[in-house]
């Protein structure tokens, strides 16, 4: 049975230095949790607080009702991928992925069985006599998967496990992993600076930043309605474009361009003056009669879409991402949008206010 993790007012130190700084949040049994951020963010910090690799200097992390603070690393019944695999050299795929078990005095007979189911979920049963010079990266990832799981743990913990495959098989590997888990049904947690790929494979994303919780959703929650100016410019590639903005009675300005706003929009800003408008690339059109007006600096050709790169009378830079490709993007240089896809940010707080 799937378990929940509770991850109350957490606080981790190195030294002088505070890492996490009293976060909380909960995972949900059975759910597919990921940890995003930017490198040092905490998220690794916090993966390694959950299976005791980490000290916790405040709050407490609960599986279902029991506080797991202080029990050992061994005795807590957690499954770990690591970023370097770190599966034996001198161990064949099926000695491998049996360690664990073997460790557990798990009885010959049922070991074997074990193994043998696991290895037929990850797909690469046929492998189980090679020895891991002869697999692929992502073979080789998939073994480790494979050891992570078959002690049926409770939890299932993952640190940037596919960032040392190339992209065709982080795809491969994101898509695999996610199904597998599913299968099974084990509460992961998900360590990844990789938006893609934490919006791929995640029920529930939470970013951070700087050991601090940012925003915790679903991933196209997130992305439609980022909670600040740091997870809009986070998440998505092109990030969404930042514009500053001033509102005046029922109208808004970006530099020289004068736009109405919708009365729902007017009751939201409410006495506000100065203001940051948030726009994702893919809701912005190129029109030459449009009101906010930029000269085209960049077009970038990604095969299936181009993003153009404008600079804004304002001299602030927008991003648009074309998917026409008969588009004539060279002579389109004004920018519209609709307001259903607009966010608006406080300029002092960067909180979204919508």
């Amino acid at each position: 049975m799937s378990v929940a993790i509770t991850i109350d007012n957490v606080v981790k130190r190195f030294g002088k230095d505070t890492i996490i700084n009293g976060l909380s949040v909960d995972v949900r049994p059975g759910e597919f949790f990921t940890l995003l951020g930017p490198s040092g963010c905490g998220k690794t910090t916090l993966l390694r607080m959950i299976i005791g690799f980490n000290s916790i200097e405040g709050g407490t992390i609960k599986i279902d009702d029991q506080i797991i603070n202080d029990i050992p690393t061994h005795l807590r019944n957690m499954g770990m991928v690591f970023q370097n695999y770190a599966i034996f050299p001198h161990m064949s795929v099926k000695d491998n992925v049996a360690f664990g078990l073997k460790n557990r005095k798990v009885a010959k007979e049922k070991m074997n069985a074990l193994v043998d189911e696991i290895l037929e979920t990850v797909k690469i049963a046929h492998l189980k006599d090679r020895m891991p010079t002869q697999l692929s990266g992502g073979q080789q990832q998939r073994v480790a998967l494979a050891r992570a799981i078959v002690i049926h743990p409770q939890v299932l913990l993952m640190d940037e496990p596919l960032s040392n495959l190339d992209a065709k098989l982080r795809v491969e590997m994101r898509n695999a992993i996610k199904i597998i888990q599913q299968k099974i049904g084990i509460t992961t947690v998900y360590v990844t600076h990789d938006q893609v790929e934490a919006m791929t494979v995640a029920d529930r994303i939470v970013v951070l930043k700087d050991g601090e919780l940012q925003q915790i959703a679903a991933p196209d929650t997130i992305y439609r309605h980022p909670a600040n100016t740091f997870v809009a410019g986070f998440i998505g590639a092109p990030s969404m474009n930042i514009l500053k903005a001033r509102f005046n009675r029922d109208c808004i300005c970006i530099g020289k361009a004068v736009l109405p706003v919708p009365e729902l929009w007017r009751q939201v800003i409410g006495q506000r003056r100065d203001l940051l408008l948030g726009i994702r690339p893919e809701h912005c059109r190129l029109s030459e009669d449009a009101a906010v007006q930029g000269s085209i600096t960049y077009v970038e050709n990604t095969g299936n879409q181009r993003t153009v790169e404008l600079q804004l009378e304002s001299g602030e830079n927008i991003s648009v991402t074309v998917s026409d490709r008969n588009a004539d993007v060279q002579n389109s240089s004004g920018i519209c949008f609709s307001w259903d896809d607009v966010s608006l940010f406080d300029v002092t707080s960067g909180r979204n206010i919508g």
